[in-house]
C-alpha cells in the first residue's frame, strides 16, 4: 500500500509510549498497533485529531504517500 504510517517515529520523537497515547486518546493499545503496523484499512479522522493533538503533529507527519 502506498501510505505510509510513520506513527512509530512520531511517538520516538516526542518520547511516548504507545500505551501512553492510547490511554490518552481512548483507543485499545491493539487498535493502536494495528494502525502503527500498517494493517488498518481506515482511520477515523476523530482519531486522526486525536493522535496529532496528543502529540502536537499534523497529520502529515504520521500519514506519508509514497508513490510506487
Amino acid at each position: 500500500m502506498p501510505i505510509i504510517i510513520n506513527l512509530d517515529v512520531m511517538l520516538a520523537k516526542r518520547k511516548i509510549r504507545s500505551k501512553e497515547l492510547s490511554e490518552r486518546i481512548g483507543i485499545t493499545t491493539s487498535n493502536l498497533s494495528i494502525l502503527k503496523s500498517g494493517k488498518a484499512k481506515a482511520i477515523r479522522f476523530s482519531t486522526l485529531e486525536a493522535i496529532c493533538k496528543a502529540l502536537e503533529c499534523q497529520p502529515k507527519d504520521i500519514l506519508e504517500y509514497r508513490d510506487s
